[in-house]
């Protein structure tokens, strides 16, 4: 399994400490359930309800990372610097920040509104894949497991590469067809084909070739992804 990370469009909270040496707390949502990303390259993604539930209850220690950055640590559920709580909306996290360098300068720089973002780092344990209603492909995230929670600067949608695997072997396909889909945004099309099961797969054979498949819908989306593929622009 491979580390993700997703971002949230989330006002972070900041409220300055009261009491000397330390510079305050900072909360905010990690997550929010049932709510589309944005494109991450041919398909979006939704966090379903009930998706942390486990590690939640599991008792994990969940670290509170500045920017994901390792030296950038700001506290962890195992010492109660961190805690999570999942509600209605989303994964509510609230972090005591540490009376160091890089506490005090976030600090600082949340109660100006420059931090005002989060994110969360996890790895899939369980996810399934249908279509929007405009036929979109939806990867929804059904259970992870989570590593860490950050207040980021840039919210970016890192690596994908994770998400199209898992379309790969849901669909019975090779990832580099699923890749190549997603570069000509043409993943849609792999939703409309029945999945196919490893043993009907005929890899060392040409695609133009296995004219015996019994899955005709996969035939013509590989043809067309051959197709993708030859072409050049003019």
């Amino acid at each position: 399994m491979n580390v993700e990370r997703r971002y949230v469009k989330s006002p972070i909270e900041f409220r300055a400490a009261r009491k000397p040496g330390s510079p305050g707390t900072m909360r905010g949502y990690a997550l929010k359930y049932d709510t589309l990303s944005q494109n991450l390259g041919g398909f979006v993604e939704t966090v379903a309800r009930g998706a942390v539930d486990k590690s939640l209850a599991d008792g994990l220690d969940v670290l509170a990372r500045y920017n994901h950055d390792d030296n950038m640590l700001l506290g962890r559920t195992a010492s109660g610097t961190v805690r999570l709580a999942s509600d209605d909306t989303g994964l509510a996290y609230e972090v005591d920040l540490p009376d160091t360098q890089v506490g005090r300068d976030l600090a600082v720089l949340a109660e100006r509104g420059d931090v005002y973002q989060s994110s969360f780092a996890f790895y899939t344990i369980t996810d399934s894949w249908s279509q929007t209603e405009q036929g979109f492909p939806l990867r929804s995230l059904d259970a992870v497991r989570l590593v860490d929670v950050a207040p980021v600067n840039t919210p970016a949608y890192l690596d994908t590469s994770s998400g199209l695997r898992s379309l790969a072997e849901a669909r019975g396909l090779s990832f580099d067809e699923v890749r190549t889909a997603a570069e000509a945004n043409r993943l849609a099309d792999l939703m409309t084909a029945a999945p196919v099961a490893d043993e009907e797969r005929t890899a060392d054979e040409p695609i133009e070739e296995a004219p015996q498949v019994d899955n005709h819908g996969l035939l013509v989306v590989r043809q067309r992804l051959m197709q993708l593929t030859l072409r050049r622009p003019s």
